[in-house]
């Protein structure tokens, strides 16, 4: 019997009559067993690969054959975009097995939730922080809404993985298996990472059951098209983009908002029917330009990595990266997104716009040609989360007992690994601050906790990250986006002009109390601000620049304009060699030194140099020094860093990282400390270095003049 075979007659019956398909793709056809089997699993595949159906129709199977009643399923997914865009497929294949599929997240009205909560479908699509405000609501008896969950999928899992949301889901899962009695099977569905049994390990969390990695490999049938390109701004990139490809449907990735709303000013200027998509854009604005793009032809989708993420836009023929994303994961992504018509090849075109830009995108390819994944390594130490789930678990119980949480959310791999000192001193310290308070052996919500984070029935708990203030920008009773604050300061005395879903606004105006800004067609060129630090160049990457600037490059292409770049820098750069760190002087006093080692290590390196009493800059390949007359003092400073391992660093540090924890205010000082410690370890790259330099080679670091 084959594995469709084993299938619920229902679902089989649906897949070739009513959906028309002649055959399953390798993952789904994969799948299928193990999750009959009820075992926990991750699903790799590319954007696009069938994931989605590869999960839900052997759990639809599973629903029929075993009689799952009430809310049975739960889909998880990172943002509430997805979540609307699976909505219509997902509930097209319930109707069909005569199943129910629900929609809850910040934007469903209130009445749509009461009805849910009064009755429950048989999936719900949520994000985690939804599942929370189920959980800790009074209005909804969570014990009998989440009593029949049997299994959780989780979409674009490696997307929670790395942060702390992550975790935050993990305990989710934790109190719904305390809640239910059961173990509850989990799938993840994931693109291709570079250590998926551990992504495995953490998604089955304290799951009993046995789990597995399903990824059955699919030859390309034609080699992706790839190159990369260097046209100096992003004015350029419009013109580019304009010329090329015309006829046909074109995804433009940027990695930033504000790149993303300039490129669409540019490319509408030149008469390229453009749509816009982005975070900070409203639902509805979202929804209409992902609509117009997937209907349309000849146009232009420009976004950030929100279409990263598996939301359907239609076929497409090209993706176009303006400069490059951070991760070759990221990277499979974004061409996963082409390709998918018979005959058709995946393909990406860069276009650069800075000489930095232009090297990480070699240096992506170069990773991308050797093989190289990045692995998703989740934050160590989440005390903060252990704060958050200890608040929520005294709102949703109505008081947890000084050891009783450790039953509901103990065995979370995140918190299983803690030492119980130091889980005890997170509660000690948040009894003592006022956060929490003891009443009769059971903890509750302090006054502290209450000024804190219970404004707006305890809204402020609900999610584990920190947003900027932003205001919302209203088009008469039409709501076009959100930007931040920032985006009203002007350098003259006249009113702000925003750029916004690709257009420009005159801000007529703003109402400070409510976060609101009313705003008018404008002729002007607009600008908007969001807050959002740059990524870091990790280590790997920073290594394979190197690579680029010392070795020819084969199995992508790089243009002519590309080329003339790379042999200027391969000139600038020929005294560089592959595991070497050099110090180059410009002969006025000031020295570089260039180790390729990405922004994390360089940044400690530059911490420690100034407390050696130098002046130190950085970036993700090298480390300025100003004010240097003795390269001595300069090898015995670096000599000294290595010797110590990057111990010593600053309490500035631990405070920038007090500053980016929601729930800090939880923590005490050595606490936030020991956090810092862990997530800023950079020891693996730091033993790399050192054994680039030890003692007795001492001038292999070459200290010459750079002209």
């Amino acid at each position: 019997m084959s594995a469709f075979e084993r299938l619920h007659p229902a679902v089989q019956h649906h897949i070739v009559n009513s959906l028309g398909w002649s055959s399953l793709r390798p993952l789904q056809e994969s799948s299928i067993d193990p999750i009959l089997q009820g075992k926990n699993a991750i699903l790799l595949a590319p954007t696009a690969g069938g994931k989605t159906e590869a999960a839900i129709f052997p759990v639809f199977s599973r629903m029929l054959s075993e009689n799952w009643q009430g809310l049975s399923v739960l889909y998880v997914c990172p943002i509430k975009a997805l979540l609307n865009n699976l909505e219509h497929r997902l509930d097209s294949f319930a109707t069909l097995v005569g199943r129910r599929v629900e929609l809850w997240h910040g934007d469903i009205k209130d009445s749509k939730r009461q009805k849910i909560g009064k009755a429950p479908p048989d999936i719900l699509l949520a994000t985690p922080e939804s599942i929370e405000v189920i959980l800790v609501s009074r209005r909804i008896e969570h014990r009998m809404f989440f009593q029949n969950v049997k299994a959780v999928i989780i979409d674009e899992v490696h997307a929670f993985a790395g942060d702390d949301r992550g975790w935050h889901l993990l305990s989710l899962l934790e109190r719904l298996t305390r809640l239910t009695g059961r173990d509850i099977q989990r799938i993840g569905l994931s693109a291709t990472v570079g250590n998926p049994q551990d992504l495995l390990k953490w998604v089955s969390g304290s799951s009993k059951s046995e789990g597995l990695v399903i990824n059955p490999r699919v030859k390309d049938a034609v080699k992706p098209d790839v190159q990369v390109d260097y046209v100096g701004n992003l004015g350029n990139a419009a013109i580019v983009i304009s010329r090329l490809h015309r006829g046909e449907k074109r995804l433009v990735f940027c990695d930033s908002r504000s790149q993303v709303e300039r490129l669409s000013v540019e490319l509408r200027g030149l008469g390229v029917a453009t749509h816009v998509s982005h975070s900070s854009l409203s639902l509805d604005e979202r929804k209409r330009a992902e609509a117009a793009f997937a209907q349309g032809q000849d146009c232009v989708i420009v976004a950030t990595s929100t279409l990263e993420l598996g939301i359907d836009v239609g076929d497409l023929d090209r993706v176009i990266q303006i400069d490059a994303p951070f991760t070759v994961a990221s990277f499979l992504q974004r061409i996963g997104r082409t390709g998918r018509r018979a005959g058709s090849s995946r393909n990406c075109l860069f276009l650069t716009t800075t000489e930095d830009a232009f090297l990480r995108a070699m240096g992506l390819m170069r990773l991308w040609v050797e093989g190289y994944v990045e692995p998703i390594v989740p934050p160590p130490l989440p005390f903060h989360i252990l704060a958050q789930q200890i608040m929520a678990l005294s709102l949703q119980e109505s008081g947890i007992g000084f050891q009783a949480w450790r039953a509901h959310i103990g065995g979370m791999p995140g918190f299983a690994g803690m030492d119980p000192g130091d889980q005890n001193e997170i509660v000690r310290h948040m009894r003592l601050a006022g956060i929490l308070f003891e009443d009769g052996g059971l903890l509750m919500m302090g006054d502290e906790g209450e000024a804190k984070f219970g404004r707006r029935h305890f809204m402020e708990l609900m999610s584990v990250f920190l947003s900027p203030p932003m205001f919302t920008i209203l088009h008469g009773r039409k709501e076009i986006g959100q930007v931040h604050q920032h985006s009203f300061q002007t350098h003259n005395k006249g009113p702000a002009i925003l750029a916004l879903a690709g257009q420009s606004w005159r801000v007529t105006h703003i109402d400070w109390n409510r976060h609101i800004a009313y705003v008018e067609p404008s002729k002007e060129r607009g600008k908007s601000r969001w807050v959002g630090g740059g990524q870091p160049m990790h280590f790997k990457l920073c290594q394979a620049v190197v690579r680029v600037l010392v070795e020819e490059t084969t199995g992508f292409s790089v243009s002519e304009r590309g080329q003339a770049l790379l042999a200027d820098l391969r000139d600038e750069f020929d005294w560089l060699e592959p595991e070497k760190t050099f110090l180059i002087s410009n002969g006025k006093g000031e020295v570089r030194w260039w180790t390729f080692a990405g922004q994390a290590l360089n940044s400690q390196a530059a911490t420690h140099l100034v407390d050696c009493g130098f002046e130190a800059k950085f970036d993700n390949f090298s480390v300025m020094l100003k004010g240097v007359c003795e390269p001595e003092k300069v090898l015995s400073a670096i000599h000294s860093w290595y010797a110590n391992r990057g111990q010593g660093l600053r309490s500035v540090a631990h405070e920038e990282m007090a500053n980016s924890l929601k729930f800090s205010a939880c923590l005490s000082v050595t606490m936030i400390s020991k956090m810092f410690t862990e997530r800023r370890n950079i020891f693996p790259e730091l033993e790399r270095l050192a054994s680039w330099f030890d003692a007795s080679s001492v001038q292999s670091m070459n200290f010459t003049a750079y002209h």
